[in-house]
């Protein structure tokens, strides 16, 4: 990435005014220990998105080198900073290439927005598939330790899965209408993630999805 040194020193000098900032630091640089840097590389994204305020460019720099030493779930937080253009021009095909090659290695939270992509763009036979094939295992401890994702990320992911299956039946998009069914996806997504769910329904309710 253009400008990456400087960038480095600038956040190693941010570091140092802030204790958790500079473990994090401490621990991307330890070049001994590759899992150990890893998490903190994709940790940093993560703390960059979060902070008031946010630096998104940081968080899209430490998530694309977290990305580029294996990290699943950076890869599929880069599609989505590519999609909407946070911390990065927007790039529909880098998106979806991120979200789909993080979905295959089994990213929950990819997953989810491919669902919302997919329906958003009514390719809703493709939604209501997928959600359905998703939302088949909603073990969100076992997924946590199968992929190394954060069960926070993998209940949203399938929160937002469940939601717009439960919205395809409810509306017969791309499959057969089925008020039961439809509710008790409904039920699974706010059980998932009841923030998820209320943002979802809202966002229904003012006729955006």
């Amino acid at each position: 990435l253009p400008g990456r040194h400087g960038l480095r020193k600038k956040a190693q000098q941010r570091c140092l005014k802030v204790p958790s900032l500079s473990r994090l630091w401490l621990i991307a640089a330890d070049h001994g220990n590759p899992k150990a840097s890893v998490k903190a590389q994709s940790a940093l994204g993560m703390l960059y998105s979060a902070t008031h305020p946010k630096d998104l460019k940081k968080a899209f720099f430490w998530h694309s080198e977290a990305c580029g030493n294996g990290s699943l779930e950076s890869q599929g937080i880069l599609g989505l900073m590519y999609l909407y253009g946070h911390g990065v021009r927007k790039n529909l095909k880098a998106a979806l290439e991120c979200l789909n090659q993080a979905s295959d290695r089994g990213d929950v939270y990819a997953k989810g927005h491919l669902v919302e992509y997919y329906y958003r763009r009514k390719f809703f036979t493709k939604a209501a598939e997928f959600a359905k094939r998703i939302t088949e295992n909603d073990n969100v401890e076992q997924i946590a330790k199968d992929t190394d994702c954060m069960p926070f990320y993998i209940a949203k992911g399938l929160a937002m899965a469940s939601f717009y299956l439960a919205r395809c039946l409810q509306l017969g998009l791309g499959t057969k209408p089925d008020e039961a069914a439809a509710k008790i996806y409904y039920s699974k997504a706010c059980n998932l993630d009841p923030a998820v769910a209320a943002d979802l329904e809202l966002t229904a309710n003012h006729g955006r999805i």
